[in-house]
Parts: structure tokens; sequence; C-alpha cells
């Protein structure tokens, strides 16, 4: 008799645990999302964590190896029949102001490439050495080029996860599901149940545990970002790291994608902030002012969860083995989130991962509610 696996939670991490779950002939699996503010849908992601100057070593550990499994990943689709893959090494390009802040970097890349092989070559950029990638820049900068970093975009990422799923006889349900207890949800008035239960919800995980007793660390974080249809040849543009908050993102066809906003106290609220979506074209325009010459054609808004330490957390509830939860990914979600589900995903098949996620425990972002 197959093991029942229900995942809740349609974002990077539940679809990818679904993905390397169904290719097991053991397991049933469903997969259920209600689709309302899904972070993955909404983000086009960097991946190049190696310039970060963050102190949080665990962080850098974990997402780190996540920029690295996406090789592993993008393998894997190719090896199902995948060739339009959402995800391409373009290269990374971070931004100074002034020249001694780049080899600042430059130094800590060059640390970090003896455990990450995958940066690959590094190069400083001056000023117009820096067109040579990026014909938009204004010719006042310092940069740094990694040849290792990359693109991703996340919703066509999630459309390929569910479309293997679904063809490995995975279930995909789009609904609202509350938990019972940690083997059963509730759908309507039915009640499944399963082996093991997959908490993949975000910023939404609160609203499941809460109902069985649990207090959770974790709380929205609202994201926005623009689009922009050009003329350009951007196949093969880098992708743009100025200093500051936002990114700006090269795609093929002329599509640039500038973002995203990182709001702590908006709530689960997804309308559109044009004050805020004007100040990052303005800024933006403070580094490629041709920006300016085309109109925003699209706009995204998600929904990510973080936690009070600003680091996520994933494993099985303590005390409750058939209970899985992730959440706290934030704004490096469509980095470390991949590796996160795949890592799941294996632990539930009995296979090995090789990576010691102790520093991760939900232990230290759940906690039971006494009577």
């Amino acid at each position: 008799m197959k093991k029942e696996i229900i995942i809740i939670g349609g974002g990077i991490v539940g679809s990818t645990a679904a993905y390397y779950l169904s290719k097991s002939p053991d397991l049933s699996i469903r997969l259920v999302d209600e689709g309302i503010g899904t972070a993955t849908r909404a983000a086009a992601g960097i991946i190049c964590p190696w310039m970060a100057q963050k102190k949080n070593k665990d962080w850098y550990r974990l997402t780190s190896s996540g920029a690295g499994f996406y090789r592993q990943l993008m393998a894997d689709l190719r090896a199902d029949g995948i060739n339009d893959l959402p995800f391409q090494v373009t290269g990374t390009i971070g931004l100074k102001s002034r020249k001694d802040l780049i080899e600042k970097v430059e130094k800590i890349a060059l640390d970090r490439r003896e455990d990450a092989p995958v940066i690959g070559q590094i190069q400083q950029l001056e000023k117009e050495e820096l067109l040579d990638y990026l014909p938009l820049l204004k010719d006042e900068f310092f940069g740094l080029h990694l040849e290792g970093g990359g693109r991703v975009d996340g919703g066509k990422l999630l459309d390929i996860l569910h479309q293997q799923f679904l063809e490995n006889g995975g279930q995909i349900f789009r609904q609202k599901v509350g938990l019972k207890d940690e083997q059963t949800v509730l759908v309507g008035q039915e009640e499944w149940t399963a082996d093991h239960i997959l908490l993949t919800a975000g910023a939404w995980l609160p609203d499941l545990l809460g109902p069985i007793g649990y207090q959770v660390d974790v709380r929205p974080q609202k994201g926005q970002l623009f689009e922009l249809d050009t003329h350009f040849d951007t196949e093969n543009w880098p992708v743009c790291m100025p200093y500051g908050e936002i990114d700006i993102l090269p795609f093929s066809q002329g599509r640039i994608i500038v973002g995203a906003t990182h709001e702590d106290d908006m709530g689960y609220d997804l309308e559109l902030d044009p004050d805020k979506i004007q100040a990052m074209r303005d800024r933006s325009q403070e580094f490629m002012p041709q920006l300016a010459d085309f109109p925003i054609a699209r706009t995204r808004i998600g929904t990510r969860a973080y936690t009070s330490t600003y680091s996520p957390f994933y494993g099985q509830v303590a005390d409750q083995n058939h209970l899985w939860v992730t959440s706290g990914l934030g704004s490096t979600g469509l980095t470390n989130g991949p590796y996160i589900g795949w890592q799941i995903a294996m632990e539930i098949l009995g296979k090995e991962t090789n990576f010691d996620r102790t520093a991760y425990t939900p232990d230290n972002y759940i906690t039971k509610v006494k009577n």
C-alpha cells in the first residue's frame, strides 16, 4: 500500500519537495495551495549569495548550498525532458561607489570560493569596463563580476515543477485547508489522513499550527517589483546588484525586472503601492538612466515569511514525527528554498542529504501552547 503525503503550500519549498517525492512509485502525494500571495510566483531572483556581507554564518551556509543546488535541480529537470529551463548562469555584478569597497567584497568572495567553487571567476571592473557587460550603466561605478551568479524566474520554475509533479502522478488541489492533528487535514467537510504532512505555506504557517495548539515566530513581509519591456538585447546581460535596496535583473527579449521592496509592517496586504514602485523606479534610474524611457509593463506583489531573527527553519515539529514544517525564508527563498524542499523529500525517502540542518531546527521558532 502506498504511503500518503499531503503538502500544504505550493511555493518553492513545497513544489520542489513534491517534485522529488513524486519520483517514488511508493508514495501517493497531494499538493494543496490556495493560490493567494505566493512569494515565489511574484519573485524574480538573483542566485548569488556570495557577495552578501551578512555575519550570520548559518544563513550563509544554507543559502550558498542552495545556490549550488540549482545546478543539480536543473540537471534533474533536463533529464526529465525540460529544455527551456527557468534558471540561467549569466554572472552577477555587484556595484559600489568606491574601489576600496569593491576590494572588500572581492576578498569576501575569494575566501568563500574555497568552499564554493561554483562561484567561478571573480573579476574587478572599473567604470567603462562595466559597460561591456551592462551597456545601460552610468560609467561612474566600480563593480565585481562573479561568473557563477545567475537568475531565475520564480513563476516559470513553479509551473515546471507542478507540470512534472502531475506527470509523475501527483494531484494538485486549489483550496483552503486546515489541520485537525499531525496526520489529519481538514478539507471542507472531509478529513484526509497522511503518513506525512508538509506545511510549506510560508507566512501562513501560524494559521495552520495555531488551531492545534502551537505558537509560531513567523510574520508576513510584503514585496513589490516591476517589469519593463525594452528594445535591448538583454539575453546574456548579467544580473546587477547596486548598493542599496534594489536589484536589476535583465531577462531575455528585453525584459528588465527591478525590485523588490521589503515591507515588514504591511501584514498580508497585496495592494499595489504606487509610491513604493516609483521610489524603486527613481532609484534604478540613478544607475541606468535610460530605463526612464520605458513605461512600467507589469507589477508583481507577494508575501514573504520572516522570523524575529530573519533566519529560516525547517524540519519536523518536536514530538510530531509525521509533521514537517518550513518558513522564515524571507527574500532569499528562491535561493535556498529548492534545497530545503529537496532535503525534506530525501529525509522522507530515507536518503542521505549530507547537510547538517541542526542550526535550522523548528524548535527555536515553534512552541506548544500550554493549556
